[in-house]
């Protein structure tokens, strides 16, 4: 199979992942930080490691301000929930996932309002409207850094210092980025970040994390046994044992962290390059295929490496089957879970796009094959 799915889930994963995660099963599957055994010490120091892999990355003041999670929309949810209150105000944009959309529209019955800047038809953030929307009771900006949709990546660093210049929260949802693009929360001004470890980072499923940066106080989502403080009817104050209650998926979080070390000693601008090489290649077959539409900037040099494209005649979802069961080919089709960004480009009524998302690990070959399978559907509509 040629696989295209690595906005979804990257696959394959480095050799290093699989053998880290049978190692903690083999050797020190015990529960990190609720022992003192030699066992749960082991387990606990491959957490830290990776915590520490993971500050590394993105620059962060203190790895113990890197909280893991099940996965990115856990991370999103605990930031927005935790920051919030009624009677705030959120800005965010129309191109995010439904991660942070859903999470908003349960909380307007808290009484908390959402503003959403309208972003341009090739998904591009609209930077000179931002300020007009800012209010007196303002407390957080939520946006993605790239889109899941069309790539298209986010004025991050720019949105970070409209935000300190107002004092206001600024949270990014880097699940598209993280990996593939630098990001370095102290530059950029981000005071959340919101991350899944299974895409861009070459994790396994069920991990993610969120980093707080010092000075924000978020509220816990849940409560419950730390290994710490346990004298203490309260959750304890200091992270990141506040935001992780319950047993850590920690061979989960020995794969993530095999998976940064992999990132790491790559290089994220390897990678970057690697990727951009794949998407140009894509949008420069795309282009010369009659009845094919592509949505975004189409410019790999500010999109994340994924392709949203439609063919004339077919329903997104045809399409995608028909490169599955036909040619072998794993793609991803229909709103992703992002219908106000579909809802942006257009793409809405038609069943959304069809959606191409190569990785690290495909070849130039990968993607020539994918053009002639997607040329031979397109000469029959």
């Amino acid at each position: 199979m040629i696989y295209l799915d690595n906005a979804a889930t990257s696959w394959p994963k480095p050799e290093g992942v699989i053998e880290a995660m049978e190692e903690y099963l083999r050797e020190y599957g015990a529960s990190p930080g609720r022992g003192g055994h030699r066992l749960s010490i082991a387990a606990g120091q491959v957490v830290t490691e990776t915590r520490e892999l993971l500050a590394q990355l993105i620059n962060a003041e203190d790895p113990a301000h890197i909280v893991f999670t099940a996965n990115g929309t856990g991370a999103l949810n605990q930031a927005i929930k935790g920051s919030l209150s009624p009677g705030d105000h959120v800005i965010t944009s129309s191109m995010e996932h439904n991660s942070v959309v859903r999470p908003l529209k349960a909380l307007e019955e808290w009484g908390i309002e959402t503003s959403k800047v309208s972003c341009n038809k090739d998904g591009t953030f609209p930077l000179a409207e931002l300020e007009g929307v800012i209010k007196e009771n303002t407390r957080l900006i939520v946006l993605t850094h790239a889109s899941n949709v069309t790539g298209t990546i986010m004025p991050v660093a720019e949105v970070g210092r409209i935000a300190r210049r107002h004092n206001l929260l600024f949270l990014v949802d880097a699940a598209q980025s993280l990996g593939t693009l630098p990001v370095d929360v102290q530059e950029m001004g981000i005071d959340l970040l919101a991350f899944p470890g299974h895409k861009g980072l070459f994790g396994p499923s069920g991990t993610g994390g969120l980093y707080i940066r010092p000075g924000v106080e978020l509220r816990p989502l849940c409560e419950g046994g730390t290994g710490s403080q346990s004298a203490s009817l309260r959750q304890p104050e200091t992270l990141p044992d506040r935001y992780e209650s319950g047993t850590l998926n920690a061979v989960g979080i020995a794969g993530l962290g095999a998976g940064v070390k992999f990132l790491l000693t790559e290089g994220i601008g390897r990678v970057r390059e690697h990727e951009q090489k794949l998407v140009d290649r894509l949008l420069q077959g795309l282009n010369t295929i009659p009845g094919i539409v592509v949505y975004g900037v189409k410019d790999s040099a500010h999109q994340a490496p994924l392709v949203s494209f439609t063919v004339r005649n077919y329903d997104p979802a045809e399409v995608a089957v028909i490169l599955d069961q036909v040619f072998d080919i794993a793609c991803r089709s229909g709103l992703h879970c992002a219908p106000e960004a579909h809802q942006t480009l257009g793409t809405l009524p038609q069943g959304g796009t069809v959606r191409l998302s190569p990785g690290y690990f495909n070849t130039e070959e990968d993607i020539d094959l994918a053009l002639t399978a997607i040329e031979e559907i397109a000469a029959k509509a």
